[in-house]
C-alpha cells in the first residue's frame, strides 16, 4: 500500500539523506523526515507522497534518539541559517562523514572505508556575516532568512557568528532606528539599507553597509556608534547595490571611514581582504584543511605546482615555499591582481599568475613545455567543467589535489578522471561549517603507470 498525504505512521529514523534529512522506511518506501535524528522512534505525518518516496514531519517523539539535543539557538529552526542544532555534534560529524563516503562509493566508484573527518567548534567560528535587513514590528531588524523564503528572522545573538558581528549589527540597527533610515523593501524596490556585512580577522573587523544609494545620512553618528560597539573596528565601507534581484553585493565598495581592507593570515601567509574577496569563513578549520592539502601535494625544489581556480591565491601561496615554482590560474581579473599583490606582500618570488580559464592555461603551459608535477583545484559547487577536466588530463600531473565543497560533484569528477588514468589514493573530510549540511573534502588523485602502480606520492588506498 502506497503512503498518502496526512497518513500517520510510526517509524524509526535509521540514517540520513545527503541533505541531512532523517530517513526511515514504511510500506517498502523511503520516507524523508525533516529534523529526524538517527535512533528517533516517532509518529510521523506524511506531508508529501510520491510514487517511490514520501516526506514527513514528526508529530510525536515516542522515544528520542540518544543523539538528539535541545537546540542551543533560540530561533532554530525558524531561521534557515543552520540545520543541526537538534543533534549532538558527534552525530553531525557522523552524518557528514557518511555523506562523503557514500558519494565516493556510489557516485565516484571509489570506496574509501577508512575516511576520517576533522571536526571543529560549533560556536563563533564564522569570520563573515551578512545580515539581510527588513522593517520589523518594532523598527529596523536584521537576521537571516527563514528557510525557503526571504522573510527575515531577527535574533539578538547568532551562535555561529563572531561577537563583533552581532555587536556591529546592533549598532547599525540603533543608528537606523534613531535617524529613521529607510530600510529596503524587496517587493517595492524602495529604501536604502539592504544588508549589514561584517568580516573579522586578525586585523579587527571590517563593516560594510549594502545600500541602494551612494551615501548614508548622519555618517558621523554611525561611525561613533560602531566604534563604541567594536573597539577593534578597522573600517566602514558602503557597497552600492541597486539591483532588484537576489545579488547580495554590488561591484564596488566606497570607504566611509578607516581602512578599506582587512588583514588576516592563513598558514603563515598574510592576506589583505576586501569585502568582495573570497575567503574561507572558518579560519581555524581552513588552516587544517590547507595543511592536509599541502601534505598530499608533496613538493620539491625542482617541482612545479599549478593552482587552478586560484582566486586570490590563498591555497597556492600557502604551498609556494614547498615547490620550485607556483603557477596560479584564475579567470577573474581582479582576483588575479589580488593574488599578485598577496605574493608581493609575503615576499613570494616564485609565483606566477595567469588570467585565463583552465583550457587556455593548459594550452599555454604545454606550448611553453611546462608540465606541473602537482595540480590543485578548488572549484565552485558545480565541480570541474569539461574544459578543466580535459586540461588536467592533458597536463598529466603526478598528483591532483582536489578540494571540494560538494561531495556529489567531486565524486562525479573523480569517476571521470579515473578513466584518464587517475586513482583516489587519499581522502579526508573537514567540517568548515558546523551546524549546517555543508562539508569540505580534500582528496589526492595519483597518476598510474601502465602497470597500475601509483606514481609520485607513494600512497595507496586500502580499498583498492
Amino acid at each position: 500500500m502506497n503512503l498518502t498525504k496526512n497518513t500517520i505512521i510510526e517509524g524509526e529514523i535509521i540514517g540520513y539523506a545527503s541533505d541531512g534529512m532523517g530517513l526511515c522506511r514504511a510500506n517498502g518506501q523511503v520516507v524523508f523526515v525533516e529534523r529526524g535524528v538517527r535512533g528517533d522512534r516517532c509518529r510521523l505525518r506524511i506531508v508529501k507522497a510520491l510514487k517511490n518516496k514520501a516526506y514527513a514531519r514528526i508529530e510525536e517523539l515516542l522515544e528520542p534518539s540518544p543523539h538528539r539535543r535541545t537546540p542551543a539557538c533560540p530561533v532554530f529552526p525558524r531561521c534557515g541559517g543552520c540545520d543541526f542544532w537538534h543533534m549532538s555534534y558527534e552525530e553531525e560529524l557522523y552524518y557528514k562523514r557518511q555523506r562523503v563516503a557514500d558519494a565516493l562509493e556510489r557516485l565516484g566508484g571509489s570506496p574509501f572505508p577508512q575516511l576520517e573527518i576533522t571536526g571543529g567548534q560549533r560556536e563563533g567560528y564564522r569570520n563573515k556575516a551578512i545580515y539581510p535587513c527588513a522593517m520589523g514590528e518594532e523598527g529596523p531588524a536584521a537576521g537571516f532568512y527563514r528557510r525557503r523564503s526571504h522573510q527575515v528572522v531577527p535574533g539578538e545573538r547568532c551562535a555561529i557568528q563572531s561577537p563583533q558581528a552581532d555587536a556591529l549589527r546592533r549598532a547599525v540597527l540603533d543608528w537606523a532606528s534613531c535617524w529613521q533610515i529607510p530600510i529596503y523593501d524587496e517587493q517595492a524596490g524602495r529604501g536604502l539599507l539592504r544588508r549589514i556585512y561584517v568580516r573579522t580577522g586578525q586585523g579587527g573587523a571590517l563593516l560594510t553597509l549594502v545600500v541602494a544609494g551612494r551615501g548614508v545620512p548622519q555618517p558621523e553618528d554611525l561611525i561613533r556608534r560602531c566604534h563604541q560597539a567594536c573597539s577593534d573596528l578597522a573600517g566602514i565601507l558602503l557597497n552600492e547595490n541597486r539591483d532588484e534581484g537576489n545579488r547580495v553585493l554590488g561591484p564596488q565598495c566606497l570607504p566611509l571611514w578607516g581602512q578599506e581592507q582587512l588583514q588576516d593570515s592563513l598558514c603563515g601567509v598574510e592576506f589583505s581582504l576586501s569585502p568582495l574577496s573570497f575567503y574561507q569563513v572558518n579560519r581555524r578549520q581552513a588552516e587544517a584543511l590547507y595543511r592536509q592539502a599541502a601534505e598530499y601535494a608533496g613538493g620539491g625544489p625542482e617541482e612545479t605546482l599549478l593552482d587552478l581556480y586560484c582566486g586570490a591565491g590563498t591555497i597556492g601561496l600557502t604551498m609556494a615555499r614547498r615547490f620550485g615554482r607556483l603557477i596560479g590560474v584564475e579567470i577573474v581579473p581582479q582576483a588575479v591582481e589580488d593574488a599578485r599583490q598577496n605574493a608581493r606582500r609575503n615576499g613570494i618570488t616564485n609565483a606566477r599568475f595567469l588570467c585565463a580559464d583552465a583550457g587556455q592555461a593548459a594550452r599555454q603551459l604545454l606550448q611553453e613545455g611546462l608540465r606541473p608535477q602537482t595540480v590543485t583545484v578548488d572549484p565552485p559547487r558545480k565541480g570541474l567543467d569539461e574544459a578543466a577536466r580535459q586540461a588536467v588530463l592533458a597536463l598529466a600531473p603526478q598528483r591532483l589535489v582536489y578540494i571540494s565543497c560538494d561531495p556529489a560533484t567531486m565524486a562525479r569528477d573523480i569517476k571521470e578522471l579515473s578513466q584518464g588514468g587517475y586513482r583516489l589514493t587519499q581522502a579526508r573530510a573537514f567540517d568548515l561549517f558546523p551546524c549546517t549540511a555543508n562539508v569540505e573534502t580534500v582528496v589526492l588523485l595519483s597518476k598510474l603507470h601502465a602497470n597500475h602502480t601509483v606514481e609520485g606520492a607513494g600512497l595507496s588506498n586500502p580499498a583498492l
